[in-house]
This record gives C-alpha cells, sequence and structure tokens, in this order.
C-alpha cells in the first residue's frame, strides 16, 4: 500500500510573532520552523504504523522552497521512506498548495492520502477537502481512529454528543485528529539513514492562488484581570452582561 503524507512548516509555538510590508507578510526574521504538529504526530505515525503492520511505502510531501529540507528530514528520520518537496517560491494560498499536491497525488498511484486536520499557523483546515476534490477522491476529516482490512478502512471521528463509525475504500483522502497516533521522537538510526533518503525536487504546476492577504493583525492585548468579591454577586453580573458580553 502506497501512502502519502502532506506536510507543512509552522512556526514554533515559542516564536514572537510579526509582520511586514505593511502587515501583508509574515516576518520570517529569526523564525524557528517545525514540522505541523498534526501531520507530524497523527497523520504521518499513522501511515507508518500501517506499513509495518500490512507493508507498503510511506512519501511525505511538502510544497515550498529549498529552505524546507532540513524540516522535511525529520519526517524521514521519524521513518517516511521519501520525499517530495514541489519547489514552488513565494507565499500560496491554500488552493494552490492543495492543486500543487494534487498532482503529485495523482501520478504516484497513491493508496491514501493523510494530512493532519489543520495547520497551528492557519488553523485552516481547508486544505484536505481541496485535495479530495481536485483528486476526485471520497474525503474524512478530523479522524481519531483509523483501521484497515485489505482495501476497507474503518475510521471513527469525534461527533457533537459521541463518535461517527464509517468504512470507506481505498484510494481515500483523510485528515487526522488528535488519537489517532502517538508521537515518535527520531532516533539515531532514523537521523542517519534521513540523510541518505531520497528528497526529490519536483517543478511546481504553477497554479495562481485565487486569494491575497490584504493585512494581518495581532489579536488584541489582553486586559488586566479584575478581582472581585466572592459577596459581590451583582457586580460580577454586571461586567459579565455589560463588559465580557458572556451574559
Amino acid at each position: 500500500m502506497k501512502f502519502l503524507v502532506c506536510i507543512s512548516l509552522v512556526p514554533d509555538t515559542t516564536t514572537k510573532i510579526s509582520f511586514v510590508d505593511n502587515d501583508t507578510k509574515f516576518n520570517n526574521d529569526k523564525v524557528q520552523w517545525i514540522l505541523n504538529p498534526y501531520d507530524e504526530w497523527y497523520a504521518l505515525v499513522r501511515a507508518l504504523e500501517l506499513k509495518e503492520a500490512n507493508g507498503g511505502t510511506v512519501t511525505v510531501v511538502n510544497v515550498g522552497g529549498a529552505e524546507n529540507d532540513q524540516v522535511i528530514r525529520k519526517a524521514l528520520a521519524i521513518g517516511a521512506d521519501d520525499a517530495i518537496r514541489i519547489d514552488a517560491a513565494g507565499e500560496l494560498d491554500s488552493y494552490a498548495i492543495a492543486a500543487e499536491i494534487a498532482a503529485v497525488a495523482k501520478s504516484g498511484g497513491y493508496d491514501m492520502i493523510l494530512l493532519g486536520k489543520e495547520t497551528i499557523s492557519y488553523n485552516g483546515s481547508n486544505i484536505g477537502g481541496m485535495v479530495a476534490e481536485l483528486t476526485d477522491l471520497p474525503y474524512v476529516s478530523y479522524a481519531s481512529k483509523l483501521d484497515m482490512a485489505g482495501n476497507t478502512a474503518t475510521i471513527e471521528r469525534e461527533i457533537e454528543g459521541g463518535k461517527e463509525v464509517l468504512t470507506v475504500d481505498t484510494p481515500f483522502v483523510i485528515s487526522a485528529a488528535k488519537g489517532m497516533a502517538e508521537a515518535r521522537i527520531p532516533n539515531m538510526k532514523g537521523i542517519m539513514a534521513a540523510k541518505t533518503k531520497p528528497l526529490q525536487v519536483v517543478a511546481p504546476q504553477g497554479v495562481a492562488s485565487l486569494t491575497s492577504v490584504v493585512k494581518y493583525e495581532l489579536p488584541p492585548a489582553k486586559s488586566a484581570c479584575k478581582m472581585i468579591s466572592p459577596d459581590n454577586v451583582e457586580e460580577l453580573v454586571q461586567l459579565l452582561h455589560n463588559e465580557a458580553k458572556m451574559i
């Protein structure tokens, strides 16, 4: 079975976020980039587990420049067999990224395309559905459990008030949420092996973005904490109603 895992790079959670060019671009200066945790911990690791249980290969794919290679190597160190980097320069929107991935997926004959439920930077959760549409494949989102029996997958996902269980035959696209797998830490053997694993760089299709950024804004600074006496219920209710707009 052939697995394709889409991986994205995101700023480390300790990164101080700022913008340049009149707040239209993210400031990359001194940013520590990491693999998106949802892609790494859940999508990639579950693909590796299925490969180990049933055989096959795991390929990771990323859209971006050569500066991404070092982080892509981490996915190889964790256990992926090879990697594809679509050498697209500049900032692309979700549609353009999905279209580039879909082109690779169509030519590779993959049985399963996995990705995290969202990135921790944009929280858009839209690329999986676009890849599925562009490859004309079924799509299951926010999966928390995935088991295979032959070419049929049994998938669980959390829904309001319970769990949904469904089945789908390969090939399909799936986005992974918490519960899908447990994170793996690359060991020394994996780190050394990653240096020689294939990382293929392919030319982009040149798909144009459909959207552009007008402006980025940081969230408003948090206001100071107000301490209310437990005996002063009326003031608490007044603040919750008039200031916090919670009641």
